[in-house]
């Protein structure tokens, strides 16, 4: 089993995100690219005290950004949605 601090990097708080939990007790999470699902599913039971139902995985890919001249790429991140019990619910500050 993979540390959960390392599997989990950090919350994604977004208008739509914020929607979805609420009304669909779903939350995303930013994660290693290297966790699988289950990694993810673990992590988040343990650090949340949450029963988890289903975890969906997605590769976001790097956007083009510019700074005057000079052209580059963002990094792609690997996204995770994380559906939670009825009733259950993760706190963030």
């Amino acid at each position: 089993m993979k540390d959960p601090y390392k599997v989990i990097k950090n919350p994604v708080i977004t208008e739509k995100g914020t929607a979805q939990s609420e009304g669909l007790s779903k939350y995303f999470f930013n994660v290693d690219e290297n966790a699988n699902k289950f990694d993810i599913k673990n992590a988040v039971e343990t650090l949340f005290k949450v029963k988890v139902i289903k975890v969906n995985k997605m590769r976001v890919p790097g956007k083009k950004k510019r700074v005057r001249q000079k052209q580059g790429m963002t990094s792609e991140w690997i996204k995770a949605v994380v559906t939670l019990k009825e009733g259950d619910k993760i706190e963030f500050v």
